[in-house]
């Protein structure tokens, strides 16, 4: 074998160079799709190649491909970046190669992993004894919740899903706000409820839930096998649905309570914003990324539940051949992945990089940006459609086709990107601050960079 050292060393220089020139790098810029399939084509060798020329090879074809969204001026699809320490911890990780799929294969792995799962909770004002599984995303995070939601009420109604399935199971009620994120449905399609089970419930003026309108939808059908999924951090406004309020309406009906905090959840992690989720912990199930605002690498997520034995009863399975199985809940037995990356390192190396006072820092950081955001593009005559209530900001350049032009102009300059958006029936910027090292003076370059596109 070629030497490691050398050629671990020379991927980790190429990219810590990448990562120091994120910051005056053009974020976004048109790519030649026909030349970098072409970089990555072509018909695979007959015989090895060294891997020091694989290595200048990716290189090579990747470059002209690769969009600066871990720089601080990368502000679509609330996306973070990748904290230092998580980083080198993601480095490290994929350097010790371990099998995450529970004590045996790797004590370590299963270890950081509980230690990180503590933490989290500790932040969040999460139940103490929930559990934690450690999931790719909040795709992943709400299945695994929905899961667990799935296998509580049906046994509840005398029914055991995890054997018997859905055939023949009592009718499961899940109630979810009509400005929920896409993934909720898509989790309801892959448990075989189907995205048509849902009763939408109307949003308010920022788009979190009415509980007007919850309390007359749970009203509305006898009581039985439920499942109310509410939302902390609306996709487009940052909106927070009241928590507490909407927890005691469903505890009426027996429902469970599932909370999609994909990024909204670390709002409990500022004294500031606290009280946008208060009433969190009365919640049954919670979804949260960590690849968002918490600014860890890709992928990271945290599915965690206030009844462990639902959590494990949904998730996990027993293998003669399998060491380590039937035991104490862990690993691969709170997620839908048997194989999985040891991912719990990188997370405990960034909550230990941030600490209790980074995270809130980050999270009121952030917030004041998007206001100065908002505050900035106001100034200069654009509608800021939404309450800025967390990091998300809308804005509106007139007519739809002359915002569509607006952010396609932005995209294409290079100077910050934001996406667009559809919201109550309008077509709009979609601004979000996640990035950990953004600053007033990216906001206000982007600014002007914004003003500048949109005359």
């Amino acid at each position: 074998m070629e030497d490691l050292s050398r050629l671990f060393r020379l991927a980790a220089e190429h990219a810590a160079d990448y990562r120091r020139s994120l910051r005056d790098r053009p974020v976004g810029v048109p790519v030649d799709r026909t030349a970098l399939a072409e970089g990555f084509g072509g018909p695979l060798p007959a015989g090895p190649t060294a891997p020091k020329r694989v290595l200048a090879d990716l290189l090579a074809a990747a470059g002209p491909g690769l969009v600066a969204s871990a720089g601080p001026r990368y502000f679509g699809f609330v996306v973070g970046g990748a904290l230092p320490a998580a980083t080198a911890a993601d480095i490290l990780a994929a350097g010790w190669d371990q099998l995450a799929t529970n004590a045996v294969t790797s004590p370590a792995a299963v270890a950081a992993e509980a230690a990180a799962g503590v933490w989290l909770k500790d932040l969040l004002g999460i139940p103490s004894a929930a559990s934690v599984g450690f999931v790719t995303g909040c795709q992943a995070a709400n299945t695994v919740g929905l899961a667990a939601a799935r296998q509580h009420v049906l046994a509840d109604a005398g029914w055991d899903v995890e054997r018997r399935g859905l055939p023949g199971a009592p009718p499961i009620r899940v109630i979810a706000g009509e400005e929920r994120h896409a993934t909720i449905d898509r989790s309801l399609r892959l448990l075989g409820l189907g995205a048509d089970v849902v009763e939408p419930v109307a949003a308010g003026p920022n788009g979190a839930i009415d509980l007007g309108c919850l309390r007359d939808v749970l009203r509305a059908k006898p009581t039985g096998p439920t499942i109310v999924c509410l939302q902390a951090g609306n996709v487009n406004t940052g909106a927070c649905d009241q928590l507490r309020e909407a927890c005691d309406l469903a505890r009426r009906h027996g429902a469970w309570v599932h909370v999609d905090g994909a990024f909204g959840l670390w709002a409990a992690a500022s004294p500031d914003t606290r009280p946008l989720v208060d009433g969190l912990d009365l919640a049954d199930s919670w979804a949260c990324d960590g690849h968002k605002w918490l600014n860890l690498p890709y992928d990271s997520a945290f599915a965690f539940c206030a009844r462990p034995e639902a959590h494990a009863a949904a998730m996990s399975y027993s293998a003669a051949y399998l060491v380590g199985s039937g035991g104490a809940s862990a690993g691969a037995d709170l997620t839908a992945e048997s194989s999985r990356r040891a991912r719990g390192f990188a997370v405990w190396a960034g909550l230990r990089e941030l600490g209790r006072d980074g995270v809130a820092a980050l999270v009121d950081r952030c917030c004041a940006l998007a206001r100065r955001f908002a505050e900035g593009l106001a100034a200069a005559g654009f509608d800021v459609a939404n309450e800025v209530v967390l990091n998300q900001v809308l804005v509106g350049f007139g007519d739809d086709a002359r915002t569509e032009r607006v952010v396609a102009a932005v995209q294409a300059d290079g100077t910050c990107w934001a996406g667009g958006t559809t919201w109550r029936g309008r077509r709009l910027m979609r601004i979000s601050v996640s990035n950990a090292t953004t600053t007033e003076e990216d906001v206000d370059r982007s600014v002007a960079a914004i003003t500048r596109l949109a005359a």
